[in-house]
């Protein structure tokens, strides 16, 4: 797929057709195009008496000036055609012109374009002379093709990188989209996680220190003449002090600001329990469970604030 001539181009050919046929004195300056079977006139001298006008079109064959110049693939220099037997009944004969001188052109891959000529309707001494001038313009369009090939090279490799970079750019978009979408669920699979261990830790040191500490502390009142029992139950609290300092939350920090009456009181409240149950509970009078009840609001920050304990507790739990 050869590449379109620009506009800037055909105007360039132009300039030099018309240059040409002013220098060489001849009415047709012309840069055919090849397309077989048809040649066709492209460019062409901006003459009065010039006989070829754009478009017009020939069938390639050995009647042909330019047909000559192809199948030699090189300078084709007819002085009269009238009274050359190889060329006297050419086509070009009809529209009067009987001096010609050609030269093929290429694209940069060797094949045909078509060729450049000058053409005249008597022996053009000053055309013959000229001649090598015409060959250094055919090299001048020659280049031009090869230029445009370059252009049309690069545009399409310019192309086909930006596709590739569009490609590239959208692959790391959805990659990155992919990695933000996995990283969303992380993070909520790792909040969740750290919610059910934070919940789970609490609910441990909620029964740790409302079914165990309390019985701990009551077995060491009762102990007072065992000094090996107190040696074991020292023991049994340096374990579970070990246990839960392990494990964090707010409920552990509100508990460790309690006495372990407080702490059992309070375990007692989440539970559901009123004054005089505990008391009960306990074998505590009422008055005694309710100075330990305002002790704890006061060490909660609820003294005065008109807020349930109970609810407090259990929203920390």
């Amino acid at each position: 797929m050869k590449p379109t001539i620009s506009q800037e181009t055909i105007a360039k050919w132009q300039r030099i057709v018309d240059l040409i046929a002013r220098v060489a004195d001849v009415p047709a300056s012309l840069v055919m195009r090849t397309h077989a079977p048809h040649h066709s006139v492209f460019v062409t001298s901006r003459n009065t008496d010039n006989p070829y006008p754009i478009g017009c079109r020939f069938t390639l064959s050995e009647k042909l000036y330019c047909y000559g110049v192809l199948k030699r693939d090189g300078e084709l220099t007819v002085e009269n055609a009238t009274k050359d037997p190889d060329w006297c009944d050419n086509d070009d004969l009809e529209l009067g012109m009987s001096f010609y001188i050609g030269y093929p052109l290429k694209w940069p891959d060797g094949t045909i374009f078509g060729t450049i000529c000058v053409l005249d309707s008597r022996r053009n001494q000053r055309a013959l002379l000229f001649r090598e001038g015409l060959q250094e313009f055919a090299r001048v369009i020659e280049s031009d093709l090869s230029l445009l090939v370059e252009i049309d090279r690069r545009t399409a490799l310019e192309a086909e990188l930006q596709a590739t970079l569009d490609q590239l750019e959208q692959r790391v978009a959805n990659r990155t989209a992919d990695l933000e979408e996995a990283n969303a669920a992380l993070r909520v699979l790792l909040n969740s996680v750290e919610t059910s261990r934070q919940e789970y830790d609490a609910k441990i040191l909620s029964q740790i220190r409302g079914l165990v500490v309390p019985h701990l502390a009551k077995l060491r009142g009762r102990m007072e003449g065992d000094p090996s029992g107190r040696i074991y139950l020292d023991l049994a609290e340096e374990s579970l002090k070990t246990i839960t300092s392990e494990m964090s939350g707010q409920l552990t920090t509100v508990f460790e600001d309690l006495t372990p009456t407080e702490q059992e009181i309070a375990q007692l409240i989440m539970r559901g329990q009123t004054t005089k149950d505990i008391a009960r509970t306990l074998s505590r009078e009422p008055s005694t469970i309710e100075f330990h009840r305002n002790n704890i609001r006061s060490k909660l920050g609820l003294k005065r604030s008109g807020k349930n304990l109970r609810s407090l507790l259990l929203s920390i739990q």
